[in-house]
C-alpha cells in the first residue's frame, strides 16, 4: 500500500459476531450464561450496521421503569457501581435499562473516577495443536473466568500482536494465517460488552513484529511479510485510521520491546541474524540506535511500573532485575529465595503490572505478585517477603501438586502463554 493511503473507516461499535444460545456448559465449569447472550461465533463479518427502529407514539409517552424501585436513578446508579465486577453479566440479565447502563460509557467511567474499577488479567495460550484460546482472572475473588471464544480468524495464526487501548479493549492484529499468509486484519475484543468487534486493517501486512501503547495509540514495527520489514504505522482511536510513522533504521524481526519515559525500545534481529536495536521518539518521530547499558543488559519478558524498567532473571521467574538509570546498568536485584526449575510448565510467559504490584504468569497458569513498592535496595534480607504466590481456584491444581509433578517429570507443557494484557473496568 503507497504511504498515506488511508484504509476507509470501519464501524467498531457493533458487534459483528453470530450469537448461539445453545452453549451451556464449558468442561469442569459451571454453567456459563453469564448475562446477555454470549458472543460466540468465530467468524466476524466487515460491514453490518444495526438497523434502527422507529418509536411508536405509546412508547414515546410512557416513562421508563426506575433502575431500582423507590430510588431515583442517581442513587440507584451510586449502588450499582459498587457491585463487584463479576457479578455484571448477572446484572445485565435483569432488564433492558440494566443492560443499557453497564454496556456504557457513563457507568464505567464512574467506576474509575470513584475509584472502585477492577483490574482483570487476560491469557491467550496456544495448546499442542497450535489452537488458541484465553481465560480471564479475577485477583479479588481469585476465579479464573471462561471468555467468548477468539475468532476463527485468530485461532491458528502465529506471531500476531495484542495491546490494550482505553483501558477495556483488547486488540488483536497482524500474524501470519497457515493458508492466506500475513494479515493486516485487526479486531478487539470489549471487556464492557464482552464481544468482539472490528477494526480498521493496518497498512501493512506483518507477522512476528513488535507493538506497544504510547497514549492510547497503537504503534507497531518491524516483522515479516515478503522479507523483513522496516515500515512501522500506529492507530489513532479517537480518528480510527492508521498511519504510518517513520521508518526503523535498519529492518528487523523484534523479540522484545517495552515502553520507557516514553521512549519505545526494541530489541531483534536483522536479515543476517544479527542483533539489533533501536528506539522510537514519538515527539520527533524518529528512531536512532540504542547502545546504552539498560539495552546491553535487557531481558524478555520485561515492564515498567510507576516509571522504574523491571525484567525476569531467571526463567521460572523467581528473581527480577532492577534498572538503575543512575549507573546505566542492571545491577538491583528481588530475589524470592524460591526457585521452581526450568522445565517448560514452570516457565515464567509474562510480566505486567497488576493493582500497583508487578504480576508474573507462568505456564502452568501459576502466578506470583511481587509489591515493589516496598523495595529498597534489593540487598536486604526481606527481599523474598515482597512475594506472594497466587492459584486461581476452580481451574487449575494447587501450587504444591504443579510444583511435585514437575520435579516428578509428569506435567507435560499442554500449553503455553502468547500474551497477557490486563483490562480494567
Amino acid at each position: 500500500m503507497e504511504r498515506g493511503i488511508q484504509p476507509p473507516l470501519v464501524d467498531n461499535t457493533t458487534c459483528f459476531c453470530r450469537v448461539d444460545g445453545s452453549l451451556k456448559t464449558v468442561a469442569g465449569a459451571k454453567k456459563f450464561v453469564p448475562g446477555t447472550k454470549l458472543c460466540i461465533q468465530s467468524n466476524i463479518k466487515p460491514s453490518i450496521h444495526p438497523s434502527k427502529q422507529k418509536a411508536t407514539r405509546g412508547d414515546r409517552s410512557r416513562s421508563p421503569s426506575p433502575l431500582l424501585p423507590g430510588l431515583p436513578d442517581d442513587l440507584a446508579i451510586a449502588c450499582l457501581i459498587r457491585v463487584p465486577r463479576i457479578d455484571h453479566q448477572k446484572l445485565r440479565q435483569v432488564c433492558k435499562r440494566w443492560y443499557r447502563l453497564l454496556i456504557g460509557n457513563y457507568f464505567y467511567s464512574l467506576r474509575k473516577s470513584l475509584g472502585i474499577a477492577e483490574e482483570w488479567i487476560y491469557v491467550i495460550k496456544r495448546d499442542r495443536e497450535g489452537k488458541i484460546s484465553w481465560l480471564a482472572f479475577d485477583p479479588i475473588y481469585q476465579l479464573w473466568q471462561p471468555l467468548p471464544p477468539v475468532p476463527r480468524d485468530y485461532s491458528a495464526v502465529l506471531g500476531f500482536g495484542c495491546a490494550v487501548l482505553s483501558g477495556c479493549h483488547l486488540y488483536l492484529f497482524g500474524g501470519k494465517d497457515p493458508l492466506r499468509g500475513s494479515m493486516r486484519r485487526v479486531i478487539f475484543y470489549s471487556a464492557r460488552t464482552n464481544k468482539w468487534h472490528r477494526a480498521p486493517d493496518m497498512l501493512r501486512r506483518r507477522h512476528f513484529f513488535s507493538s506497544c501503547v504510547i497514549n492510547n495509540c497503537l504503534y507497531v514495527a518491524g516483522g515479516e511479510s515478503d522479507g523483513i520489514h522496516r515500515s512501522a504505522e500506529v492507530y489513532d482511536p479517537n480518528k480510527n485510521r492508521w498511519s504510518f510513522i517513520a521508518d526503523m533504521s535498519t529492518a528487523m524481526v523484534p523479540f522484545i520491546g517495552v515502553v520507557y519515559e516514553g521512549r519505545w525500545f526494541l530489541k531483534g534481529l536483522g536479515s543476517h541474524l544479527q542483533v539489533l536495536s533501536e528506539v522510537y521518539h514519538p515527539g520527533t518521530d524518529s528512531w536512532n540506535p540504542a547502545y546504552d547499558g539498560m539495552v546491553a543488559g535487557w531481558r524478555n519478558p520485561s515492564a515498567t511500573l510507576n516509571g522504574q524498567l523491571y525484567a525476569l532473571d531467571c526463567k521460572d521467574g523467581c528473581k527480577l532485575r532492577v534498572y538503575d538509570e543512575e549507573t546505566d546498568s542492571w545491577s538491583k536485584q528481588i530475589d524470592s529465595k524460591l526457585h521452581l526449575g526450568n522445565s517448560r510448565p514452570l516457565e515464567a510467559g509474562a510480566l505486567l503490572p497488576l493493582n500497583g504490584k508487578l504480576c508474573i504468569i507462568r505456564n502452568n497458569m501459576c502466578i506470583s505478585m511481587v509489591d515493589v513498592s516496598k523495595y529498597k535496595d534489593g540487598r536486604g534480607d526481606a527481599a523474598e517477603q515482597l512475594w506472594e504466590t497466587v492459584v486461581g481456584k476452580g481451574q487449575f491444581k494447587t501450587f504444591i501438586t504443579n510444583l511435585w509433578s514437575s520435579l516428578a517429570g509428569r506435567n507435560r507443557l499442554k500449553s503455553h502463554i502468547l500474551h497477557c494484557q490486563v483490562l480494567q473496568t
